[in-house]
């Protein structure tokens, strides 16, 4: 489990939350970038983007029922119940999570 791995506590979002997702992200862009900002009504703060292009257009996420993630995005599944503050960045062969506080 990668809460255990990276010693952060715990917090599956509802699987009917809401994330925001890139297009990019649902093309299968690499590397696979994730942040989660405290949830709110219906969302799980979760962010999530592909490839190394970020941007702060209003459109850039779309939002996302988590339970979509399966057939969509199934590769970041496993870090959805790191609690918000946290981040992962994920490749083939390739993981980082990290605790960012600017996020919480």
């Amino acid at each position: 489990m990668v809460c255990r791995r990276y010693d952060a506590g715990y917090m599956p979002p509802d699987r009917d939350s809401k994330i925001g997702i890139s297009d990019s992200a649902l093309g299968g862009a690499q590397p696979i970038n994730g942040l989660r900002h405290p949830p709110g009504a219906g969302t799980s703060g979760w962010f999530i983007w592909g490839g190394s292009e970020f941007s702060t257009a209003s459109d850039f996420f779309k939002p996302l029922h988590i339970h979509h993630l399966q057939e969509r995005c199934n590769a970041v599944l496993p870090y959805l119940a790191l609690p918000p503050g946290w981040r992962f960045l994920i490749a083939p062969d390739y993981e980082d999570v990290w605790y960012d506080s600017s996020l919480y």
